[in-house]
C-alpha cells in the first residue's frame, strides 16, 4: 500500500484544485490581454448567459492611462471590454450591450467595464460535454435513501433531497453509508 492511500491526511494536504493549476497557467497570458485574472474568462458563460456564453468570446481589456496610479482618491476609469462575435450575434450584442456590461460589474464588484468593442471573428469555443446517463438505483439503494428522508415532513423537501440523494448515490454508491 502507498503512503498516500496509507495516510488519507497527507493525501488531502497534497491535493490541489484543477482549477488552481489551470488559472495558475492561464494567469500570465490572461494579464498580457488586460484581464487582471483568469475569472473572467473561466467563468464568461455564467456571466453573460446562455445567449451569448457559447457566442461570444471575450478578447481582451483595454484599460485607459492614468497619470497616478498610486493616488487612492482616483480610482480607475472603466475599461473597454473587446470581445469576438459572429455578424447575427453583434448586432444583439450591441442591442444589450447594457444590460451584459452590467452583468460582467456586478460579476466584478465594481463597475471595472465602462463599453464593449465588438470584432466580428469567428468565435471557437469547446462545445460542452455531455452530461453521462447516471444508473439507476437498486431496491436496497432506494429503500436505504427513503429510511433517511422519513424525518422529513415538507413534502417538497422531501422530494427535492430524494432527487439529489439519488444523484449523488447513483454517482457514488459507498456515499450511502
Amino acid at each position: 500500500m502507498s503512503a498516500a492511500k496509507a495516510n488519507p491526511a497527507r493525501r488531502s494536504k497534497d491535493a490541489k484544485l484543477l482549477a488552481e493549476l489551470v488559472g495558475k497557467a492561464m494567469t500570465p497570458a490572461c494579464k498580457k490581454r488586460g484581464f487582471a485574472s483568469v475569472d473572467i474568462v473561466a467563468s464568461w458563460g455564467d456571466i453573460v448567459g446562455e445567449r451569448y456564453g457559447t457566442k461570444v468570446q471575450p478578447d481582451r481589456l483595454i484599460w485607459p492611462r492614468r497619470p497616478d496610479r498610486s493616488d487612492p482618491e482616483n480610482p480607475p476609469e472603466p475599461a473597454t471590454l473587446v470581445v469576438h462575435t459572429d455578424g447575427a450575434t453583434a448586432l444583439l450584442l450591441s442591442h444589450d450591450s447594457a444590460q451584459v456590461i452590467e452583468r460582467i460589474n456586478m460579476f466584478f464588484g465594481w463597475a471595472a467595464i465602462g463599453r464593449i468593442k465588438i470584432l466580428q471573428k469567428p468565435v471557437t469555443v469547446k462545445a460542452p460535454e455531455p452530461r453521462k446517463e447516471l444508473r439507476s438505483l437498486t431496491g436496497t439503494e432506494e429503500q436505504r435513501l427513503e429510511e433517511r428522508l422519513e424525518g422529513v415532513e415538507n413534502d417538497r423537501l422531501r422530494q427535492a433531497l430524494k432527487k439529489l440523494g439519488s444523484q449523488v448515490i447513483a454517482r457514488n454508491p459507498d456515499r450511502l453509508d
